[in-house]
C-alpha cells in the first residue's frame, strides 16, 4: 500500500529535490569547492584535534570564543554580532522565516543562488526576482521599481553574483541600501577570490547583513557559514536558529583551521591565477563566449550547451549546465577553477566537445 501523501503542500510534490549529481570518476568542476586538499601533516594534526572532541556531548548552545576569534578573522568591525549556520543555506532560511510576515516579498536580482527563491517560497513569501541586464549588470532603474513596488522585507544580493560570476556596480548596490524599506543581504561566498566585501559597512548601514561562508575558502565538507549585522538582528534570528545547529567536529575543524588561514589564502591566489589562465584559454576558442568573474568559476555561452555538456561528461568531466535555469543564461555552463591539471584536461575535452 502507497502512503497517501495528499496532505503534504501542493508546492512542495510539485518539486523535485535539490540536484546533486554523481561525481563518482569524474573530474569534478561543478559545484565551486577548493580543489586543494589539505597537506598530510596538517590532516594528522587535524585527525588529532578532532579525535578529542567529545562526541557524546551536545555543541555549545552559543560558541563565545570561537566567535570572537571567528569574527577577528574575518574583519567583523567591533560591534557587530554573529550568528552561525549549518552552510550559508540554513541562514537564508532563518532570515527569510524571521521576516514572513503574511504576503512578505523576498527581492532579489535574476538569476542567481536559486536558495534564495526556494527559501522565500517554503517560508511563505512571494519571489521576486528582478531580471539582470543583457550584460549581467544590475538594470538599476528595473531594481529601483521593483524595490518601491514590492516593499520587499529582504533583499538578497550575490556578491559576486552566482551563476554569472560578476560584481555589480557598488554605487547601484548603495542605491538600493537607501532605498530598501527592509534588509539587504550581501551574501559574499565567494569572498576569497572576490577581495572586495561589504563587511565594514556594517556600522553605516543599519539596514545591511554580510552573509559569508567557508565552503569556497576550502571548507566545504564542514558546512559552516556565518552571518554579521547588527547585535539587534542577530539577537532576533538567533530565537529561530535550531539549537546545536552547528555540530561539535564542524566547530573543532573550523577553529583549528583558523590557525592555518595562511594556506587557505594561498590557496585561494593559486585559484585567481588559474582562474585567469582559464578564461583566457577559453577566449582562444572558437565558438565560446567566456564571461569575466570575480568567482571561482566562469560562465561560458556555447551554441549547443546540452550537447556540449553530455560530451564533457563522457570523457568524465563534470561541470554544471545552467542553460535552462534563465532566460538569460541561454546556452550558457559553468566551470569550476580546478586544479592546473584539471583544467587542462577539461581544456582538452571541451575542444572534442565543441566538435
Amino acid at each position: 500500500m502507497k502512503p497517501d501523501l495528499s496532505i503534504l503542500r501542493d508546492d512542495v510534490r510539485a518539486i523535485g529535490a535539490y540536484p546533486v549529481p554523481s561525481a563518482a570518476g569524474m573530474i569534478k568542476l561543478d559545484a565551486m569547492e577548493n580543489p586543494f586538499g589539505l597537506p598530510d601533516a596538517l590532516v594528522v594534526d587535524l585527525g588529532a584535534r578532532l579525535a578529542r572532541v567529545a562526541v557524546n556531548r551536545y555543541p555549545p548552545a552559543n560558541p563565545v570564543e570561537f566567535k570572537a576569534r571567528l569574527a577577528h578573522a574575518m574583519g567583523v568591525p567591533d560591534g557587530m554580532a554573529l550568528l552561525l549556520g549549518n552552510g550559508s543555506d540554513e541562514l537564508i532560511h532563518l532570515v527569510i522565516q524571521a521576516c514572513a510576515r503574511p504576503g512578505a516579498a523576498v527581492l532579489s536580482p535574476w538569476p542567481s543562488f536559486v536558495m534564495y527563491e526556494m527559501s522565500a517560497r517554503f517560508d511563505g513569501c512571494r519571489f521576486v526576482g528582478v531580471p539582470l541586464a543583457a550584460d549581467f549588470s544590475l538594470d538599476r532603474e528595473a531594481l529601483l521599481a521593483a524595490i518601491e513596488r514590492e516593499r520587499p522585507a529582504v533583499i538578497f544580493i550575490s556578491w559576486p553574483n552566482n551563476p554569472t560570476g560578476n560584481l555589480f556596480d557598488r554605487a547601484t548596490v548603495e542605491a538600493v541600501l537607501d532605498a530598501a524599506p527592509g534588509l539587504v543581504v550581501l551574501d559574499e561566498a565567494y569572498l576569497p577570490f572576490a577581495l572586495d566585501t561589504w563587511m565594514p559597512q556594517l556600522a553605516a548601514r543599519p539596514n545591511l547583513l554580510v552573509l559569508r561562508t567557508l565552503s569556497k575558502l576550502g571548507l566545504a565538507g564542514i558546512r559552516l557559514g556565518y552571518l554579521a549585522g547588527d547585535p539587534g538582528w542577530i539577537a532576533e534570528f538567533d530565537k529561530l536558529r535550531p539549537p546545536y545547529n552547528v555540530n561539535v567536529l564542524t566547530l573543532a575543524a573550523a577553529d583549528f583551521m583558523l590557525d592555518h588561514l595562511p594556506l587557505l589564502d594561498e590557496q585561494a591566489a593559486t585559484l585567481r591565477t588559474e582562474r585567469a589562465h582559464l578564461l583566457t584559454a577559453l577566449r582562444a576558442l572558437a565558438g565560446i563566449t567566456a564571461f569575466d568573474s570575480a568567482a571561482n568559476f566562469i560562465l561560458f555561452r556555447v551554441a549547443d550547451a546540452d550537447g556540449v555538456f553530455a560530451r564533457l561528461k563522457e570523457q568524465r568531466i563534470l561541470i554544471k549546465n545552467v542553460s535552462r535555469m534563465h532566460p538569460l543564461l541561454a546556452g550558457c555552463l559553468r566551470v569550476t577553477v580546478g586544479t592546473p591539471e584539471e583544467n587542462r584536461s577539461f581544456l582538452a575535452a571541451l575542444v572534442t566537445a565543441l566538435k
